[in-house]
């Protein structure tokens, strides 16, 4: 899941606990293009603030309209945009050429919405992994465990949601997982193009380095900055499923401390700065000096990276981030 999801969900709830009647607004369904995947999310307060989004601009402004025109005051609606076959939608033709189905929730300032965004944050923040279960004719909704991978909105039978089937479902599950984080550990001429590149695509990214002054230096939008050895940190408890840990500095005293903390935690992704012909040379030393085993050293990409034939600091950091998103993906390198 994108880090936006999980501002989102903060903000919600900072509405509720002021008071506030919000409204959230889940895409279920894409058909043909569609700037949001299933699962995206976003939230309106009565006052008409929003945050997060559901296309590029045009489902929104309508949505808010709508709203202030009384629209959307029962506890749950199913809508589309985009489908000027669907006499019930709102008829706005996306600039996408696509179709949304949208599911919107009316959550009023009470401790049980309070509770349920709370779980909701939690579970971003990587306490566990749950299913979001949400009745389509009453609203009612609830929490199930869940330890499964698969589309992030389903059925009851386990099939993605479909525009065709929803009538004879009564409840919708949606798969909530931690926010996907990235932990760049040093700061060097690569640093902040890859904390760029990774917050683009909605990582929250921590960049730790030991040196104040150049953490004082590092400048990237959304990004956050501890002064704190990188280790220190990873043994924190930082690190979950959704969890990359990338060392980018050259720097054993940095890179080395790094790998042998992350090694030890669920981070689906360890990646470190170093050339084919020194790669041995680390692993032996991880092995010798750090006590890790030939499993745990196994786990670390290095080089890291995609072989693009990167020469930049811009380069090498698309080419970490690309290597990130095919492992979340599943995809071997022959796949690509």
């Amino acid at each position: 899941m994108q880090h936006l999801d999980r501002q989102v969900i903060e903000q919600a709830l900072k509405w509720s606990q002021q008071g506030e009647t919000i409204w959230l607004c889940t895409v279920l369904a894409t058909f043909g293009s569609s700037p949001r995947a299933p699962g995206s999310w976003m939230a309106v307060s009565q006052e008409g603030k929003h945050i997060g989004s559901l296309s590029g601009g045009c489902v929104e402004d309508d949505f808010i309209k709508r709203l202030g025109e009384g629209e959307y005051d029962r506890p749950i609606t199913v809508t589309r945009y985009g489908d000027p076959d669907d006499t019930q939608g709102a008829h706005i033709a996306l600039p996408c050429g696509g179709v949304l189905e949208v599911l919107i929730e009316r959550l009023l300032s009470t401790a049980d919405t309070q509770e349920h965004l709370a779980t909701l944050l939690a579970t971003l923040d990587g306490h566990h992994r749950l299913m979001r279960n949400v009745n389509l004719s009453t609203g009612e909704h609830s929490f199930s465990e869940d330890a499964t991978l698969g589309p992030r909105v389903v059925r009851l039978d386990g099939q993605p949601y479909d525009e065709q089937e929803h009538d004879r479902q009564d409840v919708v599950q949606m798969r909530i997982a931690p926010a996907r984080r990235l932990i760049i550990a040093g700061i060097s001429p690569i640093s902040a193009p890859c904390a760029a590149f990774a917050a683009t695509l909605g990582f929250e990214v921590i960049v730790c380095d030991p040196d104040e002054a150049a953490c004082a230096d590092f400048a990237v939008s959304g990004v956050t900055v501890k002064v704190l050895l990188p280790s220190l940190y990873i043994a924190s408890g930082a690190c979950h499923s959704a969890t990359a840990v990338v060392a980018l500095t050259h720097d054993p005293r940095i890179d080395d401390l790094a790998m042998m903390e992350a090694v030890r935690t669920p981070a689906f992704y360890i990646g470190v700065m170093v050339s084919r012909r020194t790669s041995t040379a680390r692993a032996e030393r991880l092995i010798r000096s750090g006590g890790l085993t030939e499993e745990e050293v196994s786990r670390l990409h290095m080089p890291i990276g995609l072989a693009l034939g990167s020469k930049t600091p811009a380069e090498i950091a698309l080419a970490v981030m690309a290597d990130i998103v095919r492992v979340q993906h599943g995809k071997t390198i022959n796949e690509l």
